[in-house]
């Protein structure tokens, strides 16, 4: 399907290249085995093209539409770096001040590299602070294992085991650890759970309304997407509607694409919503999540194999350059859905995609690969797409 905006119009070959597009991504989406995937241009606030392939329940044949649910893993670290960004804004913390001002159990944690009191809310917003990149260091692979330790307490027990890799704010390092720190600092400083902190002020705001964290509600079940891992070519089917306990605030997001497409135009931003959008986040401090604080040394993200460019961090936003364009985004992974997106503020224009395949490459299948074709995605959208329209 292709629109145009009434805020802006398409370029003249866009059309060409939409149809361009459609053949790519059906023809990618079977050479790479996904059962169901779902795909959303952007342009001045508008849907100016959007893919569904395949199926959101291949045992049911249930197929993907434009109401499909899926899961968005680490995407939700932004809902929580905004939160964070409201917060301060509001007075209640500033980026600089130290970790274990809010959250006093983190001094059991070794720092070998200086003081805990060291590490900053700003260092965790930025993958920083020296904490390593995995939740729950035990288990989680047998049927009857939790997904997610479902409590805080069981975070703080590992604390006394837990240790600083490097000198806080001397370079990025993925770190899961850190943001459900964050979520944790949300509800000591509003007293809401962190879905709470999140409904009110972000999803009611942007009329997300069929967005929501783990259990799918019983009214939406009929749309939400199941998940697979595919290997050696034997599709598997993953948990369905999967718990992050109390990892929430770092990967328990789920909402169909169109409530994306609402957040996407409040990161976009529009000058026609001005006010409103301000109510949720002023511009300046959006766009100051946007700005640069370290650079990512190349291989140090999955999404950069096999690339020799050099991405930068931002407050829990990824910045990259390419085809001399500036885009920002952020991906997730998680219970065999992956997802990203990418906007670029310059021309007005963003697109998001989610798959619910996991597919690993094997000696015996090397053709199924869903992180090879998240990265030919991206660079396909960024080179034949996004040069066609030009910076505002």
């Amino acid at each position: 399907m292709m629109t145009e905006s009434g805020y802006g119009q398409t370029p003249r070959n866009f059309a060409q290249a939409r149809r361009e597009l459609k053949t790519w991504y059906e023809q990618a989406m079977r050479k790479h085995g996904i059962v169901g995937s779902s795909l959303m241009l952007i342009q001045d606030n508008q849907v100016i093209a959007q893919e569904f392939f395949g199926q959101a329940n291949q045992e049911k044949l249930q197929p993907v539409t434009e109401s499909t649910i899926y899961h968005w893993a680490s995407i939700t670290k932004t809902f929580t770096g905004i939160a964070i960004m409201q917060l301060r804004d509001r007075g209640l913390l500033q980026l600089e001040d130290p970790i274990v001002k809010y959250l006093p159990e983190l001094r059991a944690v070794h720092n070998s590299h200086g003081s805990i009191n060291d590490i900053t809310i700003k260092h965790l917003l930025t993958h920083s602070a020296g904490f390593r990149s995995a939740t729950w260091p035990w288990g989680g692979d047998k049927d009857w294992h939790p997904h997610e330790p479902a409590k805080w307490s069981q975070i703080v027990a590992m604390l006394p085991y837990t240790e600083i890799e490097f000198k806080p704010g001397s370079k990025f390092s993925y770190s899961n650890p850190g943001i459900i720190f964050l979520g944790r600092v949300i509800e000591e400083l509003t007293g809401d759970d962190y879905e709470v902190y999140i409904d009110k002020n972000i999803f009611k705001p942007l009329d997300m309304h069929q967005s929501y964290f783990d259990t799918t509600p019983n009214h939406l079940l009929k749309n939400r997407s199941h998940s697979y891992y595919l290997k050696e070519g034997k599709l598997t089917p993953a948990r369905f509607d999967v718990d992050t306990g109390v990892t929430v605030s770092n990967g328990g997001l789920n909402a169909p694409l169109p409530d994306m497409v609402k957040y996407l135009n409040f990161l976009i931003g529009d000058p026609r919503r001005l006010n409103q959008y301000d109510q949720i986040l002023k511009r300046e401090s959006l766009l100051e999540m946007f700005r640069s604080q370290i650079d990512i040394q190349a291989g140090a993200l999955p999404q950069q194999e096999g690339q020799n460019r050099k991405d930068a961090i931002g407050l829990t936003f990824f910045l990259e350059e390419n085809f001399g364009m500036r885009f920002i985004g952020h991906s997730g992974s998680q219970n065999g859905f992956i997802t990203h997106f990418y906007i670029r503020p310059e021309s007005r224009t963003a697109y998001i995609v989610a798959f619910n395949t996991h597919a690993t490459p094997t000696e015996k299948d090397s053709g199924h690969d869903t992180r090879l074709l998240d990265r030919e995605l991206k660079e396909y959208l960024f080179q034949k797409i996004f040069t066609l329209f030009a910076a505002k």
